[in-house]
């Protein structure tokens, strides 16, 4: 396994219906692959629009099964055929209930699972309580070929227990899919580089640009990598935007020697982090 590893994220505006919203991903993730990429993260419900702006039942019929749904089948022939690693935000129908979740698909195009995401939001023009289950899943990280990966999904990154979770499973990569707009700009850099530090690894995560069809959201893109310290390798606009990033897997563990804090952490005085 290679140490450095080509990565890309991409930052679009969701369209309808799913049909097109898949082929204009595909297209996508045909000019990352021409970029050099092996493995690139989409963004959070990358289907079509974000339409968790407003309460509307129709929307569930968008919902497909995993790994059997037309998107995952769609996404994996396209995995094998560009020999990349994708990770694939979609919106899950499990026995009935719902979720927003991300597949992750090898190189070779097999399934190799999933996330679900775990933090559910409910505020004006974010309403995913009427649209999705929390996640049940835990924190997995996939053994993909290019490294170990994880999954955090929008919201999710406002808790810093998940984003230690993923590194204690082992994850030297996490994408942070997205759909976000308005005040979390105030927190976008900051969060989420300090995910990055504080457990030393690289994170990649990925916004929406625009305004869509659904809703008064305007987002305002500016997905990123940053390495182990937080740095900043690529970042994107305000526009649609593929970005590539080489990222030195060696490097992560390379940090975790620099900055003990491995070494330093005291779990055994956490208990009280997890009380009701």
């Amino acid at each position: 396994m290679a140490s450095v590893v080509r990565a890309a994220l991409i930052q679009t505006t969701g369209i309808q219906p799913v049909e097109a919203m898949l082929e204009r991903q595909s297209s996508l993730l045909r000019e990352a692959a021409a970029k050099g990429a092996q493995i690139t993260c989409l963004q959070e419900l990358s289907t079509g629009p974000y339409f968790c702006q407003t309460e509307d039942p129709k929307w569930f019929d968008i919902a497909e099964d995993v790994p059997d749904g037309s998107t995952t089948q769609t996404m994996a022939e396209l995995a094998k055929e560009l020999e990349m690693v994708l990770v694939v935000p979609l919106f899950e129908k499990a026995d009935a209930f719902y979720y927003n979740t991300a597949v992750v698909i090898d190189s070779d195009g097999s399934y190799l699972g999933k996330y679900r995401k775990n933090h559910i939001p409910h505020g004006p023009n974010f309403q995913e309580k009427f649209y999705f289950k929390p996640g049940n899943l835990g924190y997995p990280v996939f053994d993909t070929s290019v490294g170990k990966v994880g999954v955090y999904i929008c919201y999710d990154r406002h808790f810093p227990e998940g984003a230690r979770a993923l590194a204690l499973n082992g994850a030297e990569l996490v994408f942070i899919p997205s759909a976000t707009a308005g005040r979390s700009r105030k927190l976008w850099f900051t969060e989420q580089r300090g995910h990055a530090i504080a457990n030393l690894y690289y994170v990649g995560t990925i916004n929406r640009v625009g305004v869509e069809s659904e809703g008064p959201n305007e987002f305002y893109g500016h997905s990123y990598f940053c390495d182990p310290y937080g740095e900043i390798l690529a970042e994107a606009g305000e526009e649609e935007e593929i970005i590539i990033a080489d990222l030195d897997f060696d490097s992560v563990r390379e940090a975790r020697v620099d900055l003990l804090f491995w070494r330093d952490r005291r779990p055994d005085t956490y208990d009280a982090l997890v009380a009701p």
